[in-house]
């Protein structure tokens, strides 16, 4: 038997001694005869006999096996070299596979050709290359790509590395700065004391800022010298010191700091020039700051007035250039067409005309009217009278009148709740009540809904008139009480910009408060809350 070739002592160290796949393999038959434990747990097998038995890892270990032309080949060139090494990739059984070194010893027993081979796991060995490789890519993007320059040197200060912004620092083409002394780029008048230093920092090495409380200076390729800021540090490599410095180029830096102290003495000069001028003047100074105090208060109020005069004037000329020109066209181009048509059967196109001089002259009354209610309310003409006032009576009488300036398609709907008997000025209320519908109606599309909804409860009257029109922008809805602002969204829509000025100081004069919510396109909803008590 093949065992018998060998001790028990040599066999006991080949096969249960080692952490590596050893075999025994029949050159002749092809096939493996022996493996050792350490193998058959590589190979994921649970016995070597299992091993044996099958019928593709009995026979080869690669992933795939080879073809049987190319195992006849290696095992041709084995018998006759004698060895043979190889990275080959190895199958487990379970499918799973791994590198390994491979290493075929050919012998020969009782005249049959054999192989010894031996196969070592190099996953964690291709693994830990692999870290490396990565590492180094990682120190060469930090290193060579860093924005500050940085020089390795040794313990006798030969330069062996440095990156490409030392090089563009110092002036140097690409690595011809390696193999030169550091004191190479030290000043002249430096280097001696320089080597010093090198020397008590490699005696005792630390990671530390140079030039403590003083400047230091560094020397270019063409002798120039620039200011800089160097760090120390160190690592060993082969119980060897190797010192890195760090090198900030602080030229700008410097020129920075120059133009700053330049800059600082002019001030003080300018300072002190400035505070004899203010000694020489104080007495003129302080009594035309008491002049000027006791007119500021009065300045001011007449400044304000003149600037809101001034806003109020330019908004009602916009205005009124644009509202009174309107109708006051219609008029004229209707009276002379009115004179087109004197035969008797033309009336209805002069009734056509008639209708729209009498729709101008009655745009231009409400203009009026606006300009009169906000001329009262300034003069303080006006005052709320409360009364007991049937709410659904002057809600249902004031939607009446409305319905004729409704576009086609639109509607109106009414809401009541709560007691319908309220206390409350009737006649403001129906006033607010007009300014909010007409405006919903006017700034609403064909075929909207405008809707007017009245809660009355616990001594307070709620009012909300929503609708589906052009809305209003946020920046707007701050303006929407001063007197005569339209939205830059409205202006080609008629109106004065009073509507909302007046019913807010309607809402005022009742005790209550108006709120509006809107979003552009979206339409806007406005909440009145009066006392009703």
């Amino acid at each position: 038997m093949l065992s018998e070739q060998y001790t028990p002592a040599f066999a006991d160290l080949l096969f249960d001694k080692t952490d590596e796949f050893i075999g025994i393999y029949d050159l002749t038959e092809e096939r493996f005869k022996r493996v050792n434990r350490a193998g058959v747990r590589m190979l994921g097998f649970v016995s070597e006999a299992e091993l044996l038995a099958d019928p593709v890892r009995s026979r080869s270990i690669r992933t795939p096996p080879l073809p049987d032309e190319h195992r006849g080949s290696l095992i041709a060139g084995l018998l006759q070299t004698g060895s043979h090494q190889e990275t080959a990739l190895i199958g487990r059984q379970q499918g799973e596979t791994f590198w390994g070194r491979m290493v075929l010893t050919a012998f020969s027993a009782q005249g049959e050709a054999y192989a010894l081979v031996r196969v070592a796991d190099e996953g964690r060995l291709r693994q830990t290359e692999l870290e490396l490789a990565q590492t180094a890519r990682r120190y060469e993007a930090i290193f060579f790509n860093a924005t500050i320059g940085i020089v390795v040197c040794n313990a006798q200060g030969l330069i062996i590395s440095a990156n490409q912004m030392a090089e563009r620092q110092f002036g140097y083409p690409p690595e011809t700065m390696l193999g030169r002394m550091i004191e190479d780029l030290v000043p002249a008048g430096v280097g001696r004391y320089h080597q010093k230093l090198r020397e008590s920092f490699n005696n005792e090495p630390a990671v530390r800022a140079m030039g403590h409380n003083r400047e230091l200076h560094a020397k270019r390729k063409d002798n120039s010298i620039f200011p800089v800021e160097v760090s120390l540090s160190y690592f060993w490599l082969e119980e060897k010191i190797h010192i890195v410095a760090f090198v900030v180029d602080i030229t700008a830096k410097k020129e920075v700091e120059r133009e700053l102290l330049d800059q600082k003495e002019k001030i003080e000069r300018l300072n002190a020039s400035l505070e004899r001028k203010v000694l020489e003047r104080t007495h003129d100074l302080m009594d035309t700051l008491e002049q000027l105090e006791r007119s500021k208060e009065e300045l001011g109020r007449a400044l304000d007035a003149e600037r809101k005069l001034s806003e109020l004037k330019s908004r009602f000329v916009s205005m009124a250039s644009h509202e009174f020109r309107t109708p006051l066209t219609a008029v004229l181009t209707s009276a002379a067409l009115i004179e087109k048509y004197p035969a008797g059967e033309q009336q209805d196109k002069r009734k056509k005309h008639i209708d729209r001089i009498r729709t101008s002259v009655t745009n231009l009354n409400d203009i009026l009217e606006e300009f009169l209610s906000v001329g009262k309310l300034e003069e303080g003409k006006i005052a709320a009278h409360p009364k007991e006032t049937v709410q659904s009576k002057l809600l249902s009488e004031t939607v009446a009148d409305m319905r004729s300036m409704l576009k086609p398609g639109q509607t109106i709907e009414t809401q009541q709740k709560g007691p319908d008997q309220v206390f409350l000025d009737p006649s403001l209320l129906r006033k607010i009540l007009v300014n909010l519908i007409s405006n919903a109606i006017k700034y609403s599309q064909a075929g909207t809904v405008v809707s007017v909804r009245f809660t009355s409860n616990e001594g307070h009257l709620r009012v909300i008139v929503e609708d589906q029109g052009v809305g209003i922008s946020r920046e707007d809805q701050a303006h929407l009480f001063e007197r005569f602002y339209r939205a830059p969204t409205v202006t080609n829509i008629e109106g004065t910009g009073l509507g909302l000025h007046i019913v807010g100081r309607y809402v005022e004069l009742m005790g209550g408060t108006i709120s509006i919510e809107s979003e552009l396109n979206k339409g806007t909803i406005v909440t009145i809350l009066l006392p009703a008590l």
